[in-house]
């Protein structure tokens, strides 16, 4: 009889425990230290959108009637969805409103999946955030909902990283 006992595998990362975090910035690495560091922009309820796909073309070989040869070509980015309780705080309206005036500015931005020690675990950053639709609350007199506005961000890029304990301790937030 053995006196090992097996591992059991870590436990995945609870889908509420994030933050957001929209900065502007043009070097990559001082955004990434100033947002973790800062932190939330705002308490989002609930975030979506992190999602890629790669287009393929199909090609069609003369002779061979039994398949058809795929090649990836480009990549697409899902546009992020943010939703969040409405507040005093209009921020997100003005950004958005900034755009329909002709004088908006792109935002970078990281979304950061924490651990059930609010460590940051996991984090997304995307580049030239666009708001291309904002969407205000329902209004029901009938229910005693909160009233939400949602965010919808256009972007350039995914990138993403796992944060160690160094890591998170290198830069002070672990």
């Amino acid at each position: 009889m053995s006196s090992m006992s097996p591992s059991l595998p870590p436990d995945p990362f609870r889908g509420f425990n994030f933050l957001v975090t929209l900065v502007d910035s043009s070097s990559l690495f001082s955004f990434a230290v100033t947002a973790l560091q800062s932190m939330a922009l705002a308490g989002f309820s609930e975030c979506s959108g992190l999602e890629m796909s790669l287009d393929v073309e199909e090609y069609k070989e003369g002779g061979n009637n039994g398949k058809i040869l795929r090649f990836p070509t480009r990549v697409k980015w899902g546009n992020l969805r943010m939703k969040r309780g409405l507040t005093f705080a209009n921020d997100l309206w003005k950004w958005h409103y900034d755009f329909a005036q002709g004088k908006g500015k792109r935002r970078d931005g990281l979304v950061v999946l924490q651990d059930e020690r609010h460590n940051p675990a996991i984090v997304w950053s995307f580049s030239r955030g666009l708001p291309v639709k904002w969407t205000g609350p329902t209004f029901n007199a009938v229910q005693s909902q909160v009233a939400f506005e949602e965010i919808e961000i256009a972007h350039e890029g995914l990138t993403t990283w796992s944060l160690g304990g160094a890591i998170s301790t290198a830069l002070g937030i672990g």
